[in-house]
């Protein structure tokens, strides 16, 4: 399996870093679906959200995408929802035709879409002038719609992906589950 930092190189993206800063409230963004629907974030408010920004051709985001399915089989849309939106180096004519195979060979029953490069790379407060993103890049939003945590692809994190992907979910889902029942006269777990 190719590293990340050789999977950029062949892919050919501009270099640049993500320069999220959690916490901070996320902002909007469109993810659009094969069906032509404008899916917005801030649909999800509500829910803890792990969202993902993908290459459909890149291994290390089909892994990802595969995780996150895995975790959404096993906890359900209550405990948390998955987002995925390509960002394909060469075109978004491309990451709209690769989006359906990925969806399908994948097996996934979680929205994934494409967003606009400029506005994902806005999104991520990602800069040419600071070096490479490496994909998948993974960002955690609580139920407030506050970005909580970020990992960009070649973090620590994806050592354990699984492990800590379902850790950071259930922290989050708790978290928040837990101070609804402190004020409905329940006890903090």
């Amino acid at each position: 399996m190719l590293n990340r930092r050789a999977f950029l190189a062949l892919a050919g993206s501009a270099p640049l870093f993500g320069q999220l800063r959690p916490p901070k409230p996320a902002p909007e963004l469109t993810i659009i679906l094969n069906s032509g629907e404008h899916l917005l974030l801030s649909r999800f408010r509500g829910k803890v959200v792990v969202l993902e920004f993908l290459l459909t051709t890149c291994p290390h985001c089909q892994t990802c995408s595969a995780i996150m399915q895995k975790l959404y089989s096993e906890l359900g849309d209550k405990v948390f929802q998955p987002l995925g939106t390509a960002i394909n180096p060469n075109s978004m004519t491309e990451a709209r035709m690769l989006v359906p195979a990925y969806i399908n060979n994948l097996g996934l029953k979680f929205p994934v879409g494409w967003t606009p490069r400029e506005q994902a790379y806005a999104w991520l407060e990602a800069q040419n002038s600071t070096g490479p993103i490496y994909f998948p890049q993974v960002v955690f939003i609580d139920k407030k719609g506050v970005i909580r945590y970020y990992f960009p692809g070649g973090d620590d994190f994806y050592r354990n992906e699984e492990a800590n992907m379902r850790r950071l979910i259930l922290e989050l889902y708790k978290e928040n589950s837990a101070s609804r029942a402190t004020k409905a006269g329940g006890r903090k777990l």
